[in-house]
């Protein structure tokens, strides 16, 4: 007797995958609405300037996948592009070695974090709200208040043409890494687990502090290559980088399907969810629309997002 074929369900399809599919929406309607959408500099300049926060979301979503957050994003962006800034205007280091130095501040920053979490148990919001006020503050202390003005042919080789924007293939790079750490190792499955079960974790065995601690570390430290990023596309190290940042980032988390309460969210969804953002942004800046109603649609789509994951939340989703 011939198997009967399943019948394919649109619905769980359409559920499953609604992050996309909003994505496409939005990238056919902006089509409409601008003759200059689909040309090549401008969706060259949409993933230059999404790049930041596409990092960023995917930082914050390990750590809310522990079941944590992290408000000090957006300031350690700012101490990000400032260290790499200073490094290289004022004390002569190569762009690379200034990057770097960039990066480890950033984790540090973000390690402190996730010690305060872990071991003391501040929580999250208060540790990282302290972290973010620290951070921000350090960025001023270090430019002395001024923007630091990167000289050309440093950082700025990172959105360079001549070496096919860089900056672009590291996020690629960057995307594809954590999607495979976040379903493919041990450490991806646990830092899951911690937010889904943490007690249960502990009942086996696993030191779930570390592991906390660690999201935190990485949150961290991407953040602060997010800052880097901003600086090479503007030449500038300013200590007001990255200001709002964490309720993008948020956003772009909660939009890609992830449970704030942790134990569920996904990397590739949320990429989609920062890009979504960055589409509202683009399309209305290309309308001439001023910046405030960005921010209110921006607020009603994280509305809607939330809704539609209450909606879903009954069923299991894998990735």
């Amino acid at each position: 007797m011939e198997a009967t074929k399943k019948k394919f369900d649109w619905k769980e399809f359409i559920i499953n995958n609604n992050t996309f599919i909003i994505l496409l929406l939005l990238v056919i309607i902006s089509a409409f609405l601008s003759d200059t959408f689909l040309t090549t500099m401008n969706l060259r300049n949409i993933l230059l300037q999404q790049a930041g926060p596409i990092l960023v979301a995917i930082g914050l979503l390990f750590v809310i996948l522990a079941g944590g957050i992290d408000l000090s994003v957006g300031s350690i962006m700012a101490l990000g592009a400032t260290v790499s800034a200073v490094l290289m205007t004022d004390m002569g280091l190569h762009f690379s070695l200034s990057i770097g130095v960039a990066i480890l501040v950033g984790l540090v920053f973000g390690l402190f974090s996730g010690i305060l979490v872990a071991y003391t148990g501040i929580q999250g919001f208060v540790a990282t709200l302290a972290t973010m006020t620290i951070a921000r503050g350090a960025a001023f202390v270090l430019t002395e208040g001024r923007p630091v003005k990167i000289a050309p042919g440093t950082i700025s080789t990172l959105v360079s043409k001549d070496y096919m924007y860089p900056i672009i293939w590291i996020t690629i790079l960057l995307i594809i890494l954590f999607t495979i750490i976040h379903r493919y190792t041990g450490y991806g499955r646990k830092v899951i687990a911690i937010g889904s079960n943490e007690t249960a974790l502990k009942l086996a065995g696993v030191r779930t502090k570390r592991y906390i601690m660690s999201t935190y570390a990485l949150s961290g430290a991407l953040a602060a290559l997010a800052g880097v990023f901003v600086a090479a596309r503007s030449s500038t190290g300013s200590a007001t980088v990255g200001s709002g940042q964490e309720l993008d980032a948020i956003a772009a988390v909660v939009i890609g399907g992830a449970s704030l309460m942790g134990g569920r969210g996904f990397v590739l969804n949320t990429v989609a969810g920062a890009l979504i953002l960055g589409l509202i942004g683009n399309i209305m800046n290309l309308m001439a629309v001023p910046s405030y109603p960005q921010d209110i649609i921006k607020g009603v789509i994280i509305i809607a997002a939330v809704l539609l994951q209450i909606a879903t939340s009954k069923k299991d989703r894998t990735i």
